[in-house]
């Protein structure tokens, strides 16, 4: 049961970080292809990618 557990939160924590990330860079690219210039920065994508690491790990800890 405390394996099944594990595999749950892993699970769930691969699927938010894939959608951010897959999210970001769709935002990125798009944004580079109409302005000719990347919305996001390098730093900006990875402080976004540290809040959601942060929100995710809270929401998986807290969970019964």
């Amino acid at each position: 049961m405390w394996g099944r557990n594990v595999y749950d939160s892993i699970s769930k924590f691969l699927q938010f970080q894939l959608t951010v990330n897959i999210v970001a860079v769709i935002v990125a690219f798009t944004g580079a292809c109409i302005t000719q210039d990347s919305p996001l920065k390098a730093v900006q994508m990875l402080w976004v990618n540290l809040i959601m690491d942060m929100f995710t790990s809270l929401v998986l800890a807290t969970e019964p």
